[in-house]
């Protein structure tokens, strides 16, 4: 070890995918050098009303832009590269590194954000040694996961080598011949490996994750049976079972018809790359299909998830434009929900029956497997890397622990494991590893209109109006403080025995109570002739009294708006003084 080696200190700060399924996003910096390794999305929750993606907050890299030197991403999963193309309109990122089929897919989000120019995309091979920045050699190894081209990555630092598994799991039979760089792994190990960041989706799960290949066999059983239309949806960047899906459509004498934007795209990238391999007459379009004998047709889609605008789902909601279900269709689930999305898909699977199709679904059926390792996997990459430091990574709360107590069986003390949050500091030395301090971490609400970031208080709102509703009223107040006419009352989304007659009614007596009893908190003369109104605060007293009064007698937390006229122009009044509003109203 060089005495360069036992001083230096390299931090590791994740922004996300720690306690939590998703936006994936590692921060690695030493002095004033900034590297990252992966930027991914989240999907949101059901109480997140109108949010199409949740991000990593990255107040952290925005203020620290002229420290980043450049980006890895370890693959092309969209929890891991989804995040990508909305950072980059908030800061530069000098060049990204990673294999060609991730690269491929990014290109064209970027492009299709209008951020193309923000950065420059650098693809990598197995075994390639990259320096970015002074600091940092990335090294790339290959390893088996559940799309193709996926990187493990070795990160040479001043303080020493540092292991990023990305996703992973070891697959001695891959369904592309592209086998685990296990020798690799050996190695590093054998010269010492400071600190393993490890990936802890399956921790709980005892055993080793089942090769993607012993899918074959049971999706031949399913579409060996299949009599008429075949429909099959899988996660659209599983290019390895997707090969499998087309290779067993050519045994059976099956024409594939893909629908799916996402599903079409990673295709023609998978193609491109020679990924996936298959003669051009194997596809055709939907229009084509019809005209076709349903034994002889395969149709590929996406919405294995639930999503709400997937195709699948539009089907089975008898929303999609080209396709219904007929009597006598197969559909097939070639995958399992993840973690928030079992209702979803259940629900799609009964609309599904109850249109007349057969669906084929679930674990016993043997059509999925996992891409991520297991316990023996973990061990495994444990026993190879043989690390001094331990990082449990990528998982909920339990799943880094359970990861915690397998790198305690192996040998590593707990004094030399963190579980650490989104938004730690973690100092790593050749002597140390500890929690230093904590940067700003959180999340990036993105709206289902793209135009924009949705701030707490936007969400917080969205979410009062779908559980209690929302209580208009609009009130006219003339210079003497009077209602100029009843208040017209709209009542949305509230559940209430109430009549609607009785509530206006009381609407009105509560501001004619308030007017009669504030107004000369309001309304104070000045200069002698002239009256001033300060409308904005009575607005802001109504409000607040009317949703006081409104919830009192819903039992609910209601949100109450006041929409309030008020005269404009100052007028002479009969005591021959003038009116005038106060610079603070807000006209209506």
């Amino acid at each position: 070890m060089t005495q360069n080696e036992s001083s230096a200190t390299i931090k590791i700060i994740p922004l996300g995918g720690l306690h939590e399924i998703g936006k994936n996003t590692c921060v690695f910096e030493y002095n004033d050098e900034i590297l990252i390794l992966d930027a991914g999305l989240a999907f949101p929750t059901e109480d997140m009303h109108g949010v199409n993606i949740v991000l990593p907050d990255m107040t952290y890299l925005r203020e620290n832009r002229h420290k980043i030197k450049g980006m890895i991403v370890t693959h092309g999963h969209e929890d891991h590269i989804g995040g990508i193309a909305y950072h980059l309109k908030q800061f530069d990122i000098p060049v990204i590194y990673g294999p060609r089929l991730a690269l491929a897919m990014l290109e064209g989000k970027l492009e299709e954000a209008g951020v193309r120019d923000r950065t420059e995309l650098r693809s990598v091979r197995p075994r390639d040694l990259i320096r970015i920045g002074s600091a940092f050699v990335a090294e790339f190894i290959r390893n088996t996961h559940s799309i193709a081209d996926s990187f493990t990555v070795a990160l040479h630092t001043p303080a020493g080598v540092i292991i990023h598994t990305g996703d992973f799991k070891f697959d001695h039979t891959p369904v592309d011949g592209e086998f685990f760089d296990i020798q690799r792994l050996a190695e590093h190990g054998e010269k010492g490996v400071l600190c393993l960041i490890s990936d802890s989706t399956n921790s709980e799960v005892p055993g080793f994750t089942p090769s993607e290949r012993s899918v074959f066999p049971n999706l031949d059983r399913v579409i060996s049976k299949a009599t008429g239309r075949l429909l099959i949806t899988t996660f659209a960047s599983s290019v390895h079972r997707i090969n499998m899906i087309l290779e067993l459509a050519q045994k059976y004498n099956r024409v594939v018809s893909v629908v799916g934007r996402s599903m079409l795209n990673l295709i023609a990238h998978a193609r491109n790359l020679g990924y996936i391999k298959c003669p051009d007459n194997l596809f055709q379009p939907l229009n084509v299909v019809r005209s076709m004998p349903d034994e002889n047709v395969l149709i590929l889609t996406t919405g294995s998830q639930g999503e709400p605008m997937s195709a699948m789902t539009r089907i089975s909601n008898g929303q999609h434009q080209h396709l219904k279900i007929r009597e006598g269709d197969t559909v097939v689930f070639s995958a399992n929900p993840i973690p928030g999305n079992t209702i979803a898909v259940v629900n799609t699977i009964d609309r599904l029956m109850m249109q007349g199709a057969k669906v084929v679904y679930g674990r016993e059926q043997g059509i999925h497997v996992s891409g991520h390792g297991c316990q023996e996997d973990q061990k495994l990459m444990i026993a190879l890397t043989k690390p001094k430091f331990f990082l449990p990574a990528h998982g909920e709360h339990r799943m880094l622990v359970k990861h915690a107590q397998t790198a305690q069986s192996m040998g590593i003390p707990p004094e030399n494991m963190i579980i650490m949050h989104n938004g730690d500091v973690v100092e790593v030395s050749a002597d140390a590893m500890r929690i230093t301090g904590k940067v700003t971490a959180g999340i990036d609400l993105v709206d289902t209109a793209g135009c924009g970031i949705v701030n707490g208080k936007v969400l917080e709102e969205r979410q009062k109006l779908a559980e209690e509703g929302i209580v208009t009223i609009a009130a006219a107040v003339d210079w003497n403080g009077k209602l100029m006419m009843k208040p017209d009352l709209h009542v949305r989304g509230v559940v209430t025995s109430v009549d609607r007659a009785l509530l206006q009614k009381w609407v009105q007596e509560r501001m004619e109570g308030v007017l009669s009893d504030r107004w000369s908190d309001f309304a104070r003369p000045a200069d002698g002739e002239q009256l001033e109104v300060d409308w904005a605060g009575l607005q802001v007293q109504l409000e607040r009294e009317l949703q006081r009064s409104i919830r009192r007698e819903l039992q609910s937390q209601t949100s109450v708006i006041l929409l309030m006229q008020t005269p404009d122009e100052p007028v002479k009044a009969t005591d021959g003084r003038r009116r005038r509003r106060t610079t603070a109203q807000v006209a209506s």
